[in-house]
């Protein structure tokens, strides 16, 4: 039912200049009082995602840190991930619900599940997201740390009264956003709450410098190295990234920039998420023949460019980078473009609103007519454009890095730590 994922290897010497003396030293006095404990994190899937992005560079450097981490994913079940997809999407909002049958499924599943987890015998136990989070339920004396990476502000009731009973038999549950802790959880009490945003790790391959020989050759490999404009939205095809809204925005930027091109890029990597072939269909429905829409969906189309450095070269090289999402969390992809000094486009909801000050290191809108006002804003003033960018870099750095998000889970893991 589950797996242990590999972990590339990274040691946190290389990230002590995005920590101060002070700050590394306090890291360090810090994490004794986990020495020697066993901790598991689990989530539904491997690659693909926000979470398994996160995990693979949070787990290695704690690992470094001398900490016995461990990392486990869910096996394929299509039933199952059916019903956890059901499941998110009411979470943010939508009027599905979950049949009795389903919930049955969920339940049944996570007790499965819950004897699995219990053979590795952790003494700290994270779970991420509502995939896994039956299972809590079913442990005996595990101390459990549930991390919520999803937006809340908005719940299916339903779905909401449906965990509180697993959330509230967490010692703690974390959140991005204060704003996501659901108006019924705190009703309810007894829910210990923490708020700690995710980070990026600056060193990864998708968010290193890239030289310019790197970019101009993987453009080419890819088909994309031109001098025209380049508008872009990383993002798996998912309806709450909006991806049918971005093209609106586009045809209407292409009126005035008649030479613009449109760059999707969402590989399909994620095995937890069924509604993905649905939504590209509709995206290429949109897109029609319109051949400056360049729509990146399978590995194979990248001409064995690695995944990472396609999406570091698109941001690099994109006049603008949109993150127009409905619903989001937090939003990797914002930050990583910001990084590279990018002032991202985005849709004024959730995690995005925590990364992007409007007006002075991006936008934040409404609908695709905004969108579009905003992109042909930043194509015709470059030099507020370069100026919102490197603004953009800097707050990345002070408050969204993967060096304040150790920090903060190693606090947060001494609270549980017995």
């Amino acid at each position: 039912m589950i797996e242990e994922n590999y972990l590339p290897k990274k040691e946190i010497a290389d990230y002590k200049k995005f920590l101060s003396g002070k700050r590394f030293t306090q890291l360090l006095k810090n994490i004794q009082a986990l020495k020697g404990k066993k901790i598991i994190h689990i989530n539904s899937t491997p690659g693909g995602g926000g979470v398994a992005e996160l995990l693979k560079s949070l787990i290695s450097l704690e690992k470094d840190l001398g900490l016995d981490l461990h990392w486990f994913s869910l096996k394929e079940d299509a039933e199952f991930f059916r019903i956890t997809k059901k499941l998110h999407n009411s979470l943010q909002g939508s009027n599905v619900k979950l049949s009795k049958k389903d919930k049955d499924y969920y339940i049944k599943f996570n007790k499965r599940l819950a004897d699995c987890v219990e053979l590795l015998n952790p003494d700290i136990l994270i779970i991420h997201d509502p995939q896994p989070l039956a299972m809590v339920d079913f442990l005996h004396g595990i101390p459990v740390i549930s991390r919520i990476h999803i937006d809340l502000t908005n719940p299916n009731k339903d779905s909401i009264v449906f965990l509180e009973t697993f959330l509230k038999k967490c010692q703690i549950v974390v959140f991005s956003l204060r704003e996501f802790i659901p108006e019924e959880l705190l009703k309810a009490g007894a829910l210990r709450t923490a708020i700690s945003p995710p980070g990026i790790d600056p060193l990864s391959d998708k968010n290193r410098q890239l030289s310019s020989y790197e970019i101009k050759n993987i453009l080419t490999k890819t088909g994309l190295l031109t001098k025209k404009p380049l508008l872009a939205q990383i993002s798996r095809f998912d309806p709450w990234k909006d991806p049918i809204g971005i093209i609106k925005a586009y045809k209407i930027i292409k009126k005035h920039f008649p030479s613009v091109k449109l760059i999707l890029a969402g590989i399909t990597e994620a095995q937890d998420d069924p509604e993905a072939r649905e939504v590209l269909n509709e995206v290429r429905k949109e897109s029609g023949k319109d051949k400056d829409i360049f729509i990146f969906s399978e590995i194979n189309q990248l001409k064995g460019v690695p995944v990472d450095f396609f999406i570091n070269t698109i941001q690099d090289r994109a006049d603008v980078i949109f993150q127009k999402s409905i619903k989001e969390g937090f939003g990797l992809t914002v930050s990583e473009a910001m990084w590279k000094r990018k002032a991202v486009v985005g849709g004024d909801v959730g995690g995005i609103k925590l990364q992007i000050k409007n007006g002075v290191n991006g936008f934040l809108v409404n609908g695709f007519e905004e969108a579009a006002q905003k992109a042909l804003f930043l194509l015709h003033n470059k030099k507020i454009a370069r100026d919102m960018g490197i603004k953009a870099r800097k707050s990345i750095k002070s408050d969204f890095l993967i060096t304040r998000m150790i920090e903060d889970e190693i606090n947060i893991m001494r609270k549980v730590a017995t």
